[in-house]
């Protein structure tokens, strides 16, 4: 709720300071004192456009700040943590507007832009003016009144988890729906190269050993008949080396007594012998195995040519590449039947959750539709106590698409005298019907919502007598749990207030300026006395004047 508003330098306010009740706070006073523009300030921290003609003192800044608590407003609370200000029981708004016409706004001090600003006093105060649809029309407000009603709280919470997780769902199934797609168009070609190199059966280092054993196939005589030569000089001449080397360690030994190093040099060349007699075997072992052959020099030829035409088609350079890029192509083709597998399980589990979702969705509908009509008359029988007896309201509720609020479109239709004819409420409702409207309806709902302080502009207008009586009845039992401020010219609303405000022109210097006062009960006698029956009140209007107050 709002504990004080302090104006300075805005219109024909010098500076004035309001310190208001919780509950009814009344403000009456002469047309044309400044009533008006108490609310035009207000509207500043609101977020409304400012601008520099509406400073009294063209040398001086506006200031319009607002006091707020914000005890147990856990919407205001939330806000003010999301946008990292000072998060305290008590909220001071303020807007201020400089010679030059820019205005700069900050809450708890700190700078705020006007969309945040907004954001937070839409949850703080929430001003109904003449001539003005506010939010009444707005079929967003007219399902929360609904909802509220219906008890759908804990149903509607139920319902928008398991609509965010199943519109989560169904945006991850369209998005495998489109990998698919994709994948789906060069599956064909993907799946062609992938058995072009299955087919060609390539292994690890292949080409690069095919390439070795065809220069080997290619020269088989020649490598055989030098092979053949290096054995025979080795091991089967008339004097083979190794042989040789054999002898030559026999003698070499026969003198190992003489010097000291002669053993060692006997290993050396006893070592030496046996190397070559292996390198001899090895040779042997070579020379029998190269065979020259037609045929695999074909079989070898033709495998070289399917690879070098991989190779060159892939654009890479190794054996082990193609095997890698077969090995890639075998997960995408393998990543497309996981893919289909995925989406089969996503589809499931979509259609599980839309079915909930459904499920939910009519059980709110269903609440809904059952309160529609209950409050209905309960509306249309409060428009009577306030002075419309001919207008009547009702509900359309229609089913539509399932979306975040469940399978309902609702609009509140309005007939102002009874003609048959319901249209929109807020295409064809005056701006005092939409007041006189907002506070019965609201006054069913303020238990059930949490609502900011409540601002009627002149709520009256158009009634009087009777229906100005119950509006002032509506409206204090109304704020017995809520923080009302109402500008009115009707005595029988005045009556109800628990704080009662007078707004009056007074002569300062060479201006006149704007000034308000909290009247103590004798002055609110006389004040509503004079509303009763002019400027010089008579016996009867100050008695009854009593008796309104007294009541």
């Amino acid at each position: 709720m709002i504990q004080k508003l302090h104006i300075q330098n805005y219109a024909i306010i010098d500076e004035i300071v309001i310190d208001f009740s919780s509950k009814l706070n009344i403000i009456t006073g002469e047309t044309g004192a400044g009533k008006s523009i108490l609310m035009g300030a207000l509207s500043l921290i609101l977020g409304e456009r400012a601008e520099s003609s509406s400073l009294m003192n063209k040398e001086k800044k506006c200031v319009v700040e607002g006091e707020f608590t914000i005890k147990n407003n856990s919407a205001v609370r939330n806000l003010i943590q999301q946008y990292e200000l000072d998060n305290e029981d008590e909220l001071l708004v303020r807007r201020e507007i400089a010679v030059n016409g820019k205005s700069r706004a900050f809450i708890n001090d700190t700078p705020v832009n006007l969309n945040q600003l907004k954001e937070i006093a839409s949850l703080l105060v929430d001003l109904h003016q003449q001539f003005d649809t506010q939010e009444l029309g707005d079929n967003d407000f007219q399902r929360e009144v609904l909802d509220a009603l219906a008890d759908n709280g804990k149903l509607i919470a139920q319902y928008t988890a398991l609509f965010h997780q199943y519109t989560k769902t169904k945006r991850e199934l369209q998005d495998l729906q489109e990998q698919q797609l994709k994948a789906n168009a060069a599956l064909d070609y993907n799946k062609f190269l992938f058995d072009e190199l299955e087919e060609a059966g390539l292994q690890e280092n292949e080409l690069e050993e095919l390439d070795t054993e065809l220069k080997l196939l290619s020269n088989a005589e020649n490598v055989k008949q030098q092979l053949g030569a290096i054995y025979f000089d080795l091991k089967e001449s008339e004097q083979p080396i190794v042989q040789q080397l054999k002898s030559l360690s026999n003698k070499l030994h026969l003198l190992e007594e003489y010097h000291v190093s002669i053993p060692e040099l006997v290993k050396r060349l006893q070592s030496a012998q046996l190397e070559l007699k292996d390198i001899a075997d090895e040779l042997e072992s070579i020379d029998s195995g190269v065979q020259y052959s037609p045929e695999r020099i074909q079989i070898v030829n033709d495998k070289i040519a399917l690879g070098y035409k991989l190779l060159k088609k892939h654009n890479v350079n190794t054996t082990n590449e193609l095997l890698l890029i077969k090995e890639s192509l075998q997960e995408k083709l393998t990543d497309i039947l996981n893919l289909g597998e995925a989406i089969i399980n996503k589809e499931k589990e979509t259609a599980e959750l839309l079915q909930e979702c459904e499920q939910l969705a009519a059980s709110i509908s269903s609440n809904r539709l059952k309160t529609t009509k209950p409050f209905a008359e309960r509306v249309n029988a409060l428009l009577v106590q306030v002075g419309m007896p001919n207008a009547q309201i009702k509900v359309q509720l229609e089913n539509t698409t399932l979306n975040i609020y469940g399978c309902d479109s609702i609009e509140f239709l309005f007939d102002a005298n009874k003609s048959g004819r319901f249209e929109p409420l807020r295409k064809v409702a005056s701006g005092g019907e939409l007041s006189r409207l907002m506070l019965c309806i609201k006054s069913l709902v303020a238990k059930k919502l949490q609502l900011p302080t409540l601002i009627f502009d002149e709520i009256d207008t158009g009634i009087s007598g009777e229906a100005a009586k119950q509006v002032g009845v509506i409206m204090k039992e109304l704020s017995a749990g809520h923080q009302l401020i109402a500008i009115t010219h009707q005595p029988q609303i005045a009556a109800k207030a628990d704080a009662h405000y007078f707004v009056y022109k007074a002569i300062k210097g060479d201006s006149i300026k704007t000034s308000i006062r909290i009247l103590n009960n004798d002055e609110r006698i006389t004040t509503i006395a004079q509303m009763l029956s002019g400027e010089k009140p008579t016996a009867a209007a100050l008695q009854n004047a009593r008796e309104m107050v007294g009541n």
